[in-house]
């Protein structure tokens, strides 16, 4: 199972208000979804047996942020498209890909989220200045969950 058959399953089970919990297991992935009675929504991923070599970096599901807007400024959201952990930078020893007050160009990679032993790199869809990362590094993200804060230029 691969990333993109992962999100085209969450995609569909959050976009469905009758399935409150599937279960589906392959190719070694266990992947249990489970919606709470107010429609939020509980993924989990885990590897039913572990395979040597999974340290490969994949592309990341595309991120579509969301447009709020806060005192006549528009942010974007970038949310998390997966279930992993949340790296800002490549390495513990090497500097973040952004900081707060950077600029950003469409494309700029801005963090990375490990999800089963893989390495996805999360890009920005849009052009703006970083003004807050509202997750820790090394912290634990759910799907859609809110990682960085961007205003337009």
């Amino acid at each position: 199972m691969n990333l993109k058959e992962l999100k085209e399953i969450i995609d569909i089970v959050t976009s469905r208000e009758s399935i409150e919990e599937l279960e589906i297991e392959k190719s070694g992935v266990r992947l249990r979804i489970r919606r709470a009675s107010n429609h939020g929504g509980t993924v989990s991923v885990a590897a039913a047996t572990t395979t040597a070599g999974m340290a490969a970096t994949a592309p990341a599901p595309p991120v579509r942020p969301e447009v709020l807007k806060e005192t006549e400024q528009e942010l974007y959201y970038i949310k998390s498209p997966i279930v992993g952990t949340f790296y800002k930078s490549p390495s513990p020893d090497l500097e973040p890909f952004v900081s707060v007050g950077d600029f950003v160009e469409k494309g700029t990679v801005v963090c990375i989220i490990e999800a089963m032993k893989l390495m996805n790199e999360i890009e920005s869809e849009v052009a703006g200045e970083i003004v807050s990362i509202l997750v820790e590094n090394g912290q634990p993200v759910e799907y859609g969950e809110k990682l960085l804060a961007i205003r337009l230029r």
